[in-house]
Formats: structure tokens, sequence, C-alpha cells
């Protein structure tokens, strides 16, 4: 006889708790194997294909693709030793068996994630009724009483102001819908068994906002006005939120973008940073890197780029001025100087800016610093990206001269210390031995945080750089 169990969303590393659901790799009714990838899902890190720890039959999916998942809230349910479709369903209270005490998954599915734990039996209730008031309660979804482990999929107490059950697993669409002043109840939700996802709560916001335009075109009419009305009526702004018009495009600060913003913000609130920028001849340094180039031969391996040469750089001037690799405890109040060198490196993509790290680049030469930036620079292209290939990164470099720009002031990478920018490489008139000539000339800066040093360490660290660019046999004393 087969038994039904439920894989919850697992934790995924890196103090992630939600995941929204970005594309289902099963159908309900499908055989999987065990650690079959069954569902892509992104985190504010990367995506992920989560594998089902259970080999059987999928008899059911939780959570349309779009909607966001806290971790340790359902996937889906897997009908072990099922021989068809029909044996895989559930038992008369539709709850998912209990697993074998031997466990019959693989027992490492992601991080923090085992199988080998008994899954609890869940029972369905009967919702109480609501005796506080006169008026016969409105049908509902009755409640599920689950294991302490996983999210109840009803929330029952107060929304809006109101009692009463509501078919909602998510924190994140509850608190949504309290700021919007939507009520759950009136709502129908379009997942499994009426639950309510976060598009329904959106598509309930946008309806209220048009509702809301709706009436204040119509109060805006001189036949509508009354003796009362002021004039300025007519020039009034329709508000949704704070001063912004109704008709305006929402897109939800989540995801990557959403990291981003996060990241980005307590960096510009916590860290009082500085700026510095010099102008370098990098034309020796693109002479040296067609001359590496040319010696490795039509089949020597890979090419050194540019940006290898100014990370390997970086590691060098790093080891010069450790200031600059370390990061800050607000909390005792103490810099702390980092061992080693983790170093980030901003990459474009198409689901937004990512910063892969290069693990100890202190201990690597430029062709084996090129060589993992080529390989996280093409998992970052496929969004394949793990999230501890995206964090833990002491210090960052940020090559925006590929967008055709000189200069920038960029936000410090929190919780790091500083952030050197490269900008294009084109060819300028400089002023060499001497004479007037043509050079490859780059802007280069370094944004730092002036709690870990002052502008005479930032401004040695910066110079030595623009030294190794306009001549790179410094580096020499170094190799």
């Amino acid at each position: 006889m087969a038994q039904v169990l439920e894989f919850k969303l697992p934790d995924l590393g890196e103090g992630l708790t939600e995941a929204e659901i970005v594309r289902w790799l099963v159908e309900v009714g499908d055989v999987v194997a065990i650690d079959q990838p069954v569902v892509e899902v992104e985190t504010a890190k990367a995506m992920v294909e989560v594998p089902c720890p259970y080999g059987g039959v999928v008899t059911a999916r939780f959570g349309e693709e779009g909607s966001e998942l806290p971790v340790g809230a359902p996937l889906l349910t897997v009908a072990v030793g099922a021989t068809d479709a029909s044996s895989a369903a559930q038992g008369d209270d539709g709850a998912a068996a209990e697993e074998p005490s031997g466990g019959s998954g693989s027992g490492n599915v992601l991080v923090g994630y085992g199988t080998g734990a008994p899954a609890a039996r869940r029972r369905r209730i009967r919702p109480e009724r609501n005796t506080a008031s006169a008026a016969p309660a409105a049908p509902a979804a009755p409640a599920v009483v689950s294991a302490p482990s996983r999210p109840a999929p009803v929330a029952v107490g107060e929304v809006n102001g109101r009692q009463g059950p509501v078919a909602v697993v998510s924190p994140l669409v509850r608190r949504l819908a309290r700021q919007h002043e939507i009520d759950l109840r009136g709502l129908t939700g379009s997942g499994p068994d009426g639950l309510i996802l976060r598009a329904d709560v959106d598509s309930a916001i946008r309806q209220a906002g048009q509702a809301t335009e709706a009436a204040a075109r119509t109060a805006a009419r001189p036949e509508a006005r009354t003796a009362a009305e002021p004039v300025a009526a007519e020039t009034s702004t329709v508000q949704v939120g704070a001063a912004v018009p109704a008709t305006a495009e929402r897109i939800p600060l989540r995801g990557v973008r959403g990291a981003v913003a996060d990241k980005l913000s307590r960096s510009r609130s916590e860290i009082p940073d500085a700026t510095c920028w010099v102008d370098a001849d990098a034309t020796e340094l693109m002479a040296a890197r067609a001359a590496m180039n040319a010696a490795s031969g039509p089949s020597g391996g890979p090419k050194v780029s540019v940006l290898a040469l100014l990370a390997r750089i970086c590691t060098a001037a790093l080891a010069r001025y450790p200031e600059l690799n370390s990061t800050v405890d607000t909390a005792a109040r103490e810099i702390v100087r980092l061992p080693g060198v983790h170093l980030g490196f901003a990459a474009q993509t198409e689901r937004g800016l990512v910063v892969p790290v290069v693990r100890d680049a202190h201990t690597r030469n430029a062709e084996s610093i090129g060589a993992e930036i080529a390989r996280l620079t093409e998992l970052a292209r496929t969004g394949k990206l793990s999230p501890a290939q995206l964090t833990g990164g002491t210090f960052t470099l940020n090559n925006y001269g590929v967008f055709g720009v000189d200069g920038s002031t960029p936000i410090i990478n929190h919780p790091e210390a500083a952030m050197l920018g490269v900008g294009r490489i084109m060819p300028k008139p400089w002023v060499h031995h001497g004479e007037l000539a043509v050079r490859q000339v780059v802007q280069l800066s370094l944004t730092f945080d002036h709690r870990v040093c002052d502008g005479g360490t930032a401004g040695g660290f910066l110079r030595y750089v623009a030294d190794c660019v306009e001549q790179p046999a410094v580096l020499l004393r170094t190799l």
C-alpha cells in the first residue's frame, strides 16, 4: 500500500526564510526518482533547483508559479510504493501518511534539511464558530492542524479588524493585505483548496486602485460637484499610498532585486563612505596583457582578461593595505581585519546585478583568478549560482567600464569596507615622457568605509593600484 509523504521547502542556507516558485518541473501524476529536481525556486540570492528526497508518484503540488513560500511550507506530496497514479490517493481524512522510521529518502537534500525524521500526521478539524457575532458566519475553508514545524495553511484570528479563518499560508501575503487594507475573507484564492496567494492580493490591490481612480474622476466632473466642493478638486492627484497615482506600475521588491535593495539601503545607512579617484595610463598594462596572451599561443589555454589582471593588482594592494580588507562589528565597536581575500566582482545578468565571489583570491595568480571569474560569470549568466557563491566577499571589484562610462561612486557592498571601481579604457591625450601623446587611459575610483581608515590609507591603496596599472613591473615585487 502506498504511503503519501510530504516534502516541505527545505532550508536553502544563508539565513534565507522564503523562496519564490519560478517553475514546476513535475506535474501531479508524474513518477519521480529520489533526488530528482521537482521545482525551480528563486531566493534573494540565486536560482535553485530543489530535489525531492522521495521516489514515487506526485499526488499534489502546493503553490503556483510566481507565489512565495516560507521555509518549512509544503511543496508537494509523493506516494511512495504506489504502482500507479490511482494508488497514490490519500486516506479518507486527506492526511499525508507517516514516513517510515527508517526513512525512504536520500537524507541529504539541501542545507539544513534531512529526511530521516518521521513526518507528523495531519488531521482536519472544523473551525470554531465566532460566538461573538449575532449574524451567522460566512462559510470558510476548514483550518488545518499540522506538526509545529509546518506553518498552518489557515490563519485564524483578526484580519483587518475582523474575526474569522482565512486560507492563507504566507505571512507576507497577510502583511501585504494589511498594508493595503484588503479584507482577505472577501477574496477567493486561486491556490490549491482555495489558498490565497500573493497574486490574489496584488489583483485586489489593483482593483481597489482602479475603483479609487474612477471615483475620483467622477467627483472631478463639474456636474458631480456640490456647492461646498472647491474648484481645486479638478487638479487633485489620485493617490494610492504616499502620493502615488493609481495608474502607476508597481513592481514587487523581491528576489534578487529585493536583496539588492535591502543590502544597498543598509550600506548607505550604516557606512560613512567616501570616494577618491585617479586617472591612470593603462597603455603598458594592455601591452603586458597582449604579450601574455601571445606567449600562450593559439592553444595555450584561456586568455588573461583585463579584469583578472586588475583583480590580481587588488590582492597585491590589499596585502599592503589590509585595513581595506576588513569589516566593522558595530555591536562590539571593533574593526575586524580579515585574514584572507575573498574577491567579489560585479556581474550584470538578466536577473539583475549579482556579485559572485572568488574564494582565496590572495592565493591565486592572474590566470587562476581569470579562470574562476570566467566560470562564475557563466554560472551567473545561466542563473545557476548557489547562495554560497554569492556571499562571504571581503572586497569588491566593480568594472563599470563595460557600460561605456568613465567614472562612478558606487555603494559599498555591505558588510565590506571598500570597493574599487574601474571605468572604460579608451584613447585620450596624455603627457608621456614630457610630450603629448595618445594613450590608453582609465579612471579608477575607490569608495571606502571611513571608519576603517582615513584618506591617507585610501589614497595610498589607490595610488599603488594606479602605479601597477601604469607600470605592471611593479607587481614583480609581490609575485
